[in-house]
């Protein structure tokens, strides 16, 4: 993936599952009794993650026709990506801390109006730098809706639930990946890439008006308090989340990024597709197995997440030759990768506390960061190395991850989860 993706925690979370907003304290309000999940509302969430993580990896399979019709080289046109990433992480943190007192729903509809104009802009420009400034365009409204979704989710839901509903929200990231980029680029081979992007557009219209009929309003964040940022960075446990979270997404990114260039180098570039959806289907197993589990054991499924990625990265660094072990490693990838987006926002979430919309802008930005540099590092380690170099690359790096989330035992991954009920 130029994965993903993202997200705010919007409240902080007591031991009773009760939420604190501006207006004081807030019940669970998950159902009509508090204890059930507002599935219509979260699977409104889920889309708008679908949404924003689609928008970003839809150019990937459609470079060659864009880059005819724009009128430039192909590796030119592979900058539609890194545009984005980059108009998220230098715009998460500064808009979100400018939006912190908005209501929640007039700021996800704004986020989400901001896709349909870009995907709009970007299906009707025959201009590479109009093209260009859509893209960071989209990438902005990303900033926003990924510093908002996990925490929107979670104030949804229950205090026992809210692990599960930020699960749920998520869920969006590996169906755009498994899914959503096979349909695109399908749909960009029968059609056009235009069609593909102005079906992105009525996907998000449609969205917009699910969202103003089901998803209830939340309030923002008191004006005048301290500036979230710092004082996230001050909370115990913030710090620890957020270099795992860089160093981890690095560590996949830079695999996924050139995963067909890895498979060409295993003589499997026709497997490409068939390889991706296997790692797509891992994913969503892990992400229900994630949101089933991460009410009482965040720290241990945050562990196994780690050693099942570095699990499959050695596998194929020393198996590659076997075309069963390379499906059997990249199972294993997504089985691990799948719910780390939801564990990550989850723990910075909790170490973050009534600071959490601070902590969760950071990781955002941090996770854009680490998906440039991804793209950054693999292409270096192509050109020095080869792509056999590749997995042993994230080996590497999830060495560090490993002892900072086992070092982070008091606060960050703590072994009880202070919220969990």
């Amino acid at each position: 993936m130029s994965l993903i993706k993202k997200s705010v925690a919007e409240a902080s979370t007591r031991p009773s599952g009760s939420l604190v907003g501006d207006q004081g304290v807030i019940k669970g309000s998950g159902g009509a009794d508090g204890r059930r999940l507002p599935l219509p509302a979260l699977l409104a969430l889920a889309t708008a993650v679908f949404v924003t993580s689609l928008t970003e990896t839809l150019p990937a399979g459609l470079l060659p026709a864009m880059s005819a019709d724009l009128r430039v080289g192909e590796s030119a046109t592979g900058q539609a990506v890194t545009v984005y990433a980059v108009g998220t992480a230098l715009t998460a943190i500064p808009l979100t801390a400018a939006t912190a007192a908005w209501r929640r729903k007039r700021l996800l509809l704004v986020s989400m109006a901001g896709f349909a104009v870009a995907n709009t802009v970007t299906a009707l420009s025959g201009s590479y730098p109009l093209t260009m400034a859509a893209r960071f365009l989209a990438g902005v409204a990303a900033g926003l809706a990924w510093a908002l979704l996990a925490g929107y989710a979670r104030r949804l839901a229950p205090g026992h639930l809210q692990g599960r509903a930020i699960a749920i929200a998520m869920a969006g990231v590996p169906v755009a990946l498994s899914l959503g980029v096979p349909a695109g680029t399908f749909l960009g081979k029968v059609a056009t890439w235009q069609v593909a992007f102005l079906a992105m557009t009525g996907l998000t219209v449609a969205l917009l008006g699910w969202i103003a009929a089901v998803v209830p309003d939340r309030t923002g964040q008191e004006r005048g308090g301290r500036a979230p940022m710092a004082a996230a960075l001050t909370v115990p446990g913030v710090a620890p989340v957020l270099f795992v979270t860089l160093v981890f997404v690095l560590a996949h990114t830079l695999l996924y990024t050139f995963i067909a260039t890895f498979l060409d180098h295993l003589g499997m570039a026709g497997s490409t597709d068939l390889v991706l959806l296997v790692f797509g289907a891992a994913s969503l197993l892990s992400i229900w197995m994630v949101g089933a589990q991460i009410g009482r054991r965040l720290r241990t499924l945050t562990l196994a997440s780690t050693l099942l990625v570095a699990v499959a990265a050695a596998a194929l660094a020393v198996l590659s030759g076997s075309p069963v072990a390379v499906y059997v490693a990249v199972a294993l990838w997504g089985l691990g990768w799948g719910g780390a987006p939801t564990l990550l926002q989850t723990a910075v979430a909790d170490a973050g506390g009534e600071h959490a919309d601070g902590a969760q802008a950071m990781l955002v930005t941090l996770w854009n960061v680490a998906m440039a540099g991804g793209g950054v590092v693999g292409g270096l380690l192509l050109g020095l190395l080869g792509p056999a170099s590749f997995p042993w690359s994230v080996l590497v790096l999830l060495v560090p991850v490993l002892l900072v989330v086992l070092a982070a035992r008091a606060h960050g991954f703590p072994a009880r989860r202070g919220g969990a009920a």
